[in-house]
């Protein structure tokens, strides 16, 4: 059986009404793998996660930001990249340490990363101060290519 390529990219204004949006397109999109409802749950979650981060910490909630999503299917693996050109993480390790947040007066959790990181078998974050974030977020579907196999 050959392995085909597919991709879909979405660019969105950085308001937060747009995060369900988001997660909801990118599952849609996915579903074409028939995904079981685990894996569905943990991408939705994990663009919900991203997309809030760029919303809130890449743009700080100003809704006139551009975040771009763009999901790649190569046979039963899915990448989404979620990214924006807010202002950058200026130290990402610290940023990707469980309960970390630099907006504790908005009483967020500082899981986003480490949800993200559990429910995905890759996450790699790119970021520059001043120029955004790339989050790229890899997940390889168990029962899709169980199902290739036979």
């Amino acid at each position: 059986m050959s392995v085909h390529n597919n991709f879909m990219e979405l660019k969105f204004s950085s308001q937060s009404e747009n995060e369900s949006f988001a997660r909801v397109a990118v599952a849609s999109f996915i579903s074409q793998l028939d995904p079981t409802v685990d894996e569905l749950t943990d991408i939705k979650t994990v663009v919900s996660e991203a997309v809030t981060n760029a919303v809130i910490h890449g743009y700080e909630e100003r809704p006139d930001g551009i975040i771009t999503i763009r999901t790649e299917i190569r046979g039963s693996q899915v990448s989404i990249v979620v990214e924006d050109e807010g202002i950058g993480i200026s130290n990402v390790e610290e940023a990707r340490q469980p309960l970390y947040t630099s907006k504790p007066q908005m009483e967020r959790s500082g899981m986003g990363f480490t949800i993200m990181e559990n429910f995905m078998d890759q996450v790699e974050i790119l970021s520059s101060e001043g120029k955004g974030t790339q989050v790229r977020l890899v997940k390889d579907l168990k029962t899709h290519r169980q199902t290739i196999g036979n």
